[in-house]
């Protein structure tokens, strides 16, 4: 069941060949063999490991993936097999960093331009939703969750409105808001920089706009951190924290509310020296409360908080 789907292109042995052919030499000597590989029960734990060393510096890895016979379903094959590890929470750390090695490489599929609409078409980020939806605080299980971020993160950094809307008929959000909630800072970090590439994009804008429940699922949780982070100050997450409710202040009804429910935090000086040496995040945080404190216009750009 797990490796029937939807992948229409995965196998095209032809165009994999031609951009095989395309990368230098040496590099085309290397990396065949290793994505060969993939394939072999035996050699694949080294070959994981060796690619997801090298992904930096082979430049075709990613379409020689995803047209090479039978890759994709070994790496499908890694995701699932640690599946019954999830619950009850049994992951070994071995076991964590060879999955992770395999997620590497399907981040390489989702950052480049060839693969990351193949990617998306095979729905292959649902494979990834269990991970994100474990909740144990053992090592192994976080550096699942950071990795499988990572995948995502490198769906919506190119700012791909084709990626936006398929993630919207996902359950990213919530997946994300309880990262956002319970991770560690640099997990709590990335789920918050997804969310923040969602609302930049106008559909991801409409859709958290559309219901209150929406609005306030994400506004609530921005809240609660941006009370920890008075506790435990950390300018890197802050900066997508600010970013985000920057982004829900420019929907008119997301302006009214937070006119309300924008934390104290960020209208006083709290953070003013944390963000001392951040003139970006300082004029984003000016931009946001200028926002709220000027008196919206008639008309909501056809969102309505206050319903579903």
């Amino acid at each position: 069941f797990f490796f029937q789907i939807e992948m229409q292109a995965v196998q095209n042995p032809p165009q994999g060949q031609q951009q095989a052919a395309a990368a230098p030499p040496v590099q085309q000597a290397e990396l065949l063999p290793l994505v060969a590989a993939l394939t072999n029960s035996e050699q694949r734990e080294a070959a994981l490991l060796d690619l997801s060393k090298k992904r930096e510096i082979f430049t075709d890895l990613a379409p020689v993936l995803w047209h090479s016979y039978g890759t994709l379903s070994s790496l499908l094959q890694e995701i699932c097999s640690i599946y019954p590890a999830l619950s009850p929470p049994s992951l070994t750390a071995h076991a964590s960093n060879r999955v992770c090695n395999a997620l590497a490489l399907l981040q390489c599929v989702a950052s480049h331009s060839e693969t990351r609409g193949l990617f998306l078409a095979a729905h292959i980020p649902l494979y990834l939703y269990p991970f994100l939806a474990t909740s144990s605080k053992q090592r192994p299980f976080e550096y699942l969750r950071l990795t499988s971020l990572g995948v995502i993160g490198a769906l919506v950094k190119h700012d791909d409105s084709d990626v936006i809307n398929f993630l919207l008929q996902t359950e990213i959000i919530p997946l994300a808001l309880r990262i956002m909630e319970s991770g560690s800072e640099l997990s709590k970090t990335v789920a918050t920089f997804i969310v923040q590439k969602v609302v930049l994009d106008e559909l991801g804008l409409n859709y958290i706009c559309a219901t209150a429940e929406r609005f306030y699922a994400v506004s609530t949780v921005l809240q609660n951190m941006v009370q920890s982070l008075v506790e435990q100050p950390s300018v890197r997450l802050l900066k997508h924290i600010v970013r985000c409710y920057l982004r829900l202040s420019d929907n008119l009804r997301a302006r009214e509310a937070l006119r309300q429910c924008l934390p104290e935090p960020l209208r006083d000086d709290t953070f003013g020296q944390a963000l001392e040496g951040d003139q970006t995040v300082k004029k984003w945080l000016q931009q946001l409360l200028y926002n709220v404190s000027t008196p919206g216009g008639a008309g909501a750009e056809g969102v309505q908080l206050g319903g579903h």
